[in-house]
């Protein structure tokens, strides 16, 4: 909004500067006075024809609301050099002509609104790259506030992270890349029957984010020109949290690990679940339903409603029964947790020494 507001004050300002160039002037009856309607509806055709290149065909590449003052002042810098131009090709093809004439000076004034104007909109657009390069000296962006989060196609179609948000829990905005989306849609349009459901859950699970009023979701356009095409969406996805200061959210473990090692945080989904599963400490007691017979004799198995896994003692015969089982150890993997059990007043199994020969 505040941009187009711009774009008409634009317009408005060069085409006054238009009309007031020609004034009226009673001893010079060989004026252009007769000329300035003219005059002004090309100047201002002139400005909408700019804006329009501006607006709709012109791609940015820098971003930072905070430059909109550097854009001012590039502006008139090159304005300035502009209109020592101007007074040369004057000089040079009118000869008689004065330098300081209205006309000259109307000239020069609309070379520096339109230097102006293209300086400070194409800062204001440029949101996505917060980094203005002087040579030698590189001024990055200071992230304020919550840092943006960004999602990649796993944990989109994994589905918890849309669970996640409906709790509330989470206020800061999640960034859907546009190769994301691109590659949602290139497995929910796969051949493979398995590949295609789990595309189309993705876009499931996408809308499902998009419609939840507690988050803020947008789609990012932004483009890494230090990114080669060739790259993979991996790489792709870390350089773009790495360059707008953001987090990874995934379960990919090969996509967590080249995230640290290239320096970018990683919200873990699976690392997350671990951590909200309900701790259980040895000598508490468990109900469990056993559901198959385990590996060692007498072990049977069960789980918990997270998927945590029980080894019960002395259970291997109480297959699809519910026991109450007493906790004798947990065991953290890099799998998941599992909890160690016997039923109650079952006594512990006698260990055989081992004779060593």
């Amino acid at each position: 909004m505040v941009l187009w507001v711009l774009r008409g004050l634009f317009i408005l300002l060069i085409g006054a500067v238009a009309f007031s160039a020609f004034e009226q002037n009673p001893n010079d009856p060989a004026s252009f006075a007769g000329y300035r309607l003219w005059f002004m509806a090309a100047a201002i055709g002139v400005g909408a024809v700019i804006v329009g290149v501006e607006a709709f065909v012109l791609r940015k590449s820098l971003a930072a609301l905070s430059g909109a003052f550097l854009g001012l002042v590039v502006g008139m810098a090159v304005a300035y050099g502009v209109g020592f131009v101007i007074e040369l090709l004057v000089q040079v093809w009118w000869p008689d002509a004065p330098v300081d004439s209205p006309v000259v000076g109307a000239i020069k004034l609309m070379v520096g609104i339109v230097c102006c104007y293209l300086s400070i909109s194409f800062v204001l657009q440029t949101k996505d790259d917060i980094r203005f390069v002087i040579p030698y000296v590189e001024f990055a962006k200071q992230t304020r506030g919550n840092r943006p989060l960004v999602l990649d196609t796993s944990v989109i179609i994994d589905g918890r992270v849309a669970d996640i948000c409906e709790t509330g829990i989470i206020d800061s905005e999640l960034i859907i890349p546009r190769f994301i989306l691109q590659e949602l849609q290139a497995i929910a349009d796969s051949s493979d029957k398995l590949k295609r459901n789990r595309g189309r859950r993705g876009l499931d699970m996408l809308n499902k984010l998009q419609t939840n009023d507690k988050i803020e979701i947008r789609i990012s356009d932004t483009r890494l020109p230090s990114v080669e095409e060739g790259e993979t969406v991996d790489q792709k996805l870390v350089s773009l949290a790495k360059k707008i200061e953001g987090r990874v959210v995934t379960n990919d473990y090969n996509l967590n690990k080249i995230a640290q090692l290239r320096g970018v945080d990683v919200i873990n989904i699976n690392d997350l679940a671990n951590a909200l599963k309900p701790v259980v400490l040895p000598g508490e007691t468990i109900e469990v339903r056993i559901v198959k017979a385990g590996e060692e004799m007498g072990q049977g198995i069960g789980y918990l409603e997270d998927g945590t896994m029980i080894v019960a003692e002395n259970s291997r015969d109480r297959v699809n029964e519910t026991v109450m089982l007493s906790v004798t150890s947990v065991l953290q993997t890099s799998a998941g947790r599992m909890i160690f059990g016997r039923p109650e007043g079952t006594p512990a199994p006698i260990r055989r020494p081992q004779h060593r020969t």
